[in-house]
């Protein structure tokens, strides 16, 4: 495979970092994940904003964004990907040694990894529906920043890879937040509910076409904290992300959903969501 690595395309056995890449040391960097449909990046320009926004917040200095984009397809045609690629683009503060917490001197650049590859998508997970379970959100509070620092998130998910789920949904204070790397939806009364946009969640792209598309099909839409003690008031769940796109929940922890079948708004909106990327 090829990646991208500071300016240069090289095979991934030959790609090399210095073990004082604060990105290793401190988890001093920030990420994206982007996918293609029909060979073009989806919501390209919103992806970037929202790591331009990311990298403002950790105070790092980086202009060349407008470059990533012809980086990123060239990244795919030298690994030959013919169907739907998954992007994930990294960058972390650069090279400082010796390793001190305080940033490096504005001189040290930052150090950039990008990896392109085919995305393998789970058909059968769309079409049934999944079991999550949930878990304490013990992360930071900046979850609205797409940090490269992923252990409590790391830690949860593993929990539910053991627990025979596909992900866990994390709760603070009693109220849902979002899953470990997935938007977290709920219905009632034809009505959607999702955790508002706040340092507590990270505002997914896949989450704001999902309210776009409610918004065109007349879809109440209310952002608001879910009450883990209501779950059981909900008629139906799904979970959302770039590589999950819309995903039923059938089942939460020991909780079963509309007799483990999608619900009809989830399908509705997975209809209107494949509409929308086979005309990408």
């Amino acid at each position: 495979m090829t990646v991208y690595l500071n300016g240069n395309f090289t095979l991934v056995e030959k790609a090399k970092l210095s073990p004082f890449d604060r990105g290793f040391l401190f988890a001093d960097g920030v990420y994206e994940g982007i996918r293609t449909y029909n060979s073009k990046l989806f919501r390209y320009d919103d992806h970037i904003k929202r790591l331009i926004k990311s990298l403002n917040e950790i105070k790092m200095k980086f202009i060349d964004t407008i470059k990533l984009e012809g980086i990123i397809y060239q990244l795919i045609k030298k690994n030959d990907i013919k169907d739907s690629a998954v992007i994930y683009l990294q960058i972390t503060r650069g090279t400082q040694f010796p390793r001190k917490h305080s940033f490096p001197h504005e001189s040290t650049g930052p150090n950039i990894f990008i990896t392109a590859q085919n995305l393998n998508e789970n058909k059968e997970q769309l079409i049934n529906g999944v079991k999550v379970i949930t878990d304490v959100d013990n992360r930071w509070m900046r979850c609205d920043i797409k940090s490269i620092s992923l252990l409590p998130a790391v830690l949860a998910n593993q929990k539910a890879v053991e627990a025979g789920a596909i992900e866990a949904i994390l709760i603070r204070n009693g109220m849902i937040t979002e899953g470990t790397n997935t938007n977290f939806f709920a219905v009632k009364n034809n009505c959607l509910y999702t955790a508002p946009e706040s340092n507590l969640i990270l505002s997914g792209i896949t989450r704001k076409v999902v309210l776009e598309l409610s918004k065109k099909l007349d879809i109440e839409i209310k952002e608001d904290f879910i009450n883990t003690e209501d779950l059981r008031s909900f008629d139906e769940f799904f979970i959302t992300s770039t590589t999950k796109e819309i995903t039923p929940v059938v089942q939460i922890n020991n909780l079963v959903v509309n007799a483990r079948k999608p619900g009809i708004l989830t399908t509705k909106l997975q209809e209107a969501f494949r509409k929308l990327t086979n005309q990408y």
